[in-house]
């Protein structure tokens, strides 16, 4: 079994990218400053109060947490991470749905988390060159840009790969801080002609260094340290002497986010995993392709880094339902019709935070609840990955399809079809050999298409607790050579 993640050092390059970062004046946080920034030193505080969340400046990397404050400039860091509980008003069911805010990371997705631990253990073992290598980022969409703004802050080239049928804004904040920008045929669906793209790369320029987060092993780490425990410091400030946590749904994309599931079901052996992907690409639920709207998630695949033997089951979403309920949120006479249903003011400002696959994620926290009829003393998690910040030409595109403004009467049929209607069709819960079906369509795209081992595929079913269990072990380790590389820049513990 190969290293999961590669932490061997080139003293050689090693000093020359010591010199570089000095130059540049970076420090670079750890995971246990990302999970708990009361262990951020008061100078690098000091210098946050004086910087906007998504400055290009290096000093945000220690704004890599899900516990910033919600604030656009200067904010620093709350207890606990944002968050929204989706009243039973909305989903129409007793169990309590509780959403995690990605839209106060720089960037506005959590994906800067992702590519930070995809990007960083190269940079510290001195395997990437930030004078000669260029760092690829293939993406359909919020990962490209996380990685894109990584690479500035930590003094890197980056080549961003993203479909060409994404949301506008994500192409026009690239164009600023992106060296190279790549826009491949399709939309959300089109995982494959990305990987194609960076084939091409790699045997035409000798200095590309392909950061896939799909494949990437850093992307569920970070998850698992980060996000796992940002989850569970909200359970444990939620869940009260009668509550119980049930279990957390999250929609596929890399299946990074769902390291996080590995992490509670650790602390919570008797919690499942769901995994959401969009009715219209069933790929787990029944091996199937196609087209679909929800942006911010891939398939056609089971991406690398997915522990699937840990998955307890599928759920597909129509597209037309998370659309449904992303403009319900969004729409200011979704928000008259949900102040009508008693939402209060407090949820409302907060229904902003729910982005297109944020809302896949809720919905299938519904379908989760209902299929396990769930009580009001139960807690399922998921997070929101960005906000409607990124979709508001996604918006004004549906209001030009309909050809009238969204009104009261749109938002009670959104609201009545596309969320209180939802029913517990088109979800499996998994047995071993369906798991094991799921597992095995990686080596379609991993061993056929991507050169990686075969033993390996084997090794994350058979060879189970040793393969998954060193890796959600190599988060100290990986602190520590952080630790070691600061102070050769020059920094102190």
């Amino acid at each position: 079994m190969r290293s999961l993640i590669n932490l061997t050092i080139n003293e050689e390059q090693l000093k020359k990218t010591v010199q570089s970062v000095k130059e540049k004046n970076v420090v670079i946080p750890t995971l246990a400053q990302m999970k708990d920034p009361n262990k951020i030193p008061a100078s690098v505080k000091e210098k946050l109060k004086k910087t906007g969340l998504w400055d290009v400046d290096p000093i945000n990397l220690f704004r890599i947490s899900w516990k910033n404050q919600p604030v656009k400039d200067g904010g620093l860091f709350n207890p606990l991470p944002n968050y929204v509980e989706i009243p039973s008003e909305i989903s129409g069911v007793k169990a309590r749905i509780i959403a995690m805010a990605g839209k106060y990371f720089p960037t506005g997705a959590h994906k800067v988390g992702a590519s930070f631990a995809c990007l960083v253990p190269r940079l510290v073992t001195g395997q990437f060159d930030p004078k000669y290598h260029e760092a690829v980022w293939p993406s359909t969409g919020n990962y490209c840009r996380g990685g894109a703004y990584n690479s500035a802050l930590l003094g890197c080239k980056s080549i961003a790969i993203l479909p060409e049928n994404m949301s506008r804004e994500r192409f026009e904040w690239l164009k600023t801080v992106a060296g190279e920008i790549i826009a491949t045929p399709g939309s959300e669906s089109n995982v494959k002609e990305i990987y194609d793209k960076t084939w091409e790369l790699r045997r035409t320029r000798d200095n590309v260094v392909i950061f896939n987060q799909f494949g990437e092993l850093g992307n569920h780490l970070w998850h698992y340290e980060v996000t796992g425990n940002a989850m569970h410091d909200i359970i444990k400030a939620e869940i009260g002497s009668k509550g119980k946590f049930a279990g957390v749904c999250l929609t596929s994309g890399s299946a990074g986010t769902l390291g996080s599931g590995d992490y509670l079901k650790d602390q919570y052996p008797h919690a499942k995993i769901a995994v959401g992907e969009a009715l219209q690409c069933p790929t787990l639920l029944d091996n199937g392709f196609g087209e679909h709207r929800i942006e911010g998630i891939g398939d056609k695949h089971i991406p690398w880094v997915h522990n699937v033997k840990n998955t307890d089951m599928v759920i597909a979403i129509d597209d037309n339902d998370s659309l449904g309920l992303f403009r319900l949120f969004n729409e200011p006479a979704g928000q008259d019709y949900l102040r009508e249903q008693g939402i209060s003011e407090e949820v409302i400002t907060k229904l902003s935070w729910v982005g297109i696959s944020g809302a896949a994620n809720i919905l299938s926290c519904i379908k989760f609840a209902k299929y396990y009829e769930l009580t009001e003393n139960d807690i399922v998690m998921t997070v929101l990955t960005d906000s409607a910040e990124m979709y508001q030409s996604r918006l004004q595109e549906m209001e030009a399809e309909r050809g009238s403004k969204y009104a009261s009467l749109n938002a009670a049929i959104d609201h009545n079809r596309n969320v209180l209607g939802v029913r517990t069709d088109s979800m499996e819960e998994l047995t071993y050999m369906t798991k094991k079906r799921i597992h095995n369509l990686k080596y379609y795209t991993w061993i056929e298409q991507q050169e990686y081992d075969v033993d390996d595929l084997n090794a994350q079913w058979y060879d189970y607790d040793e393969y998954w269990g060193k890796l959600h072990q190599m988060g100290p380790e990986l602190d520590k050579l952080i630790e070691q590389f600061n102070e050769k820049v020059g920094i102190s513990k």
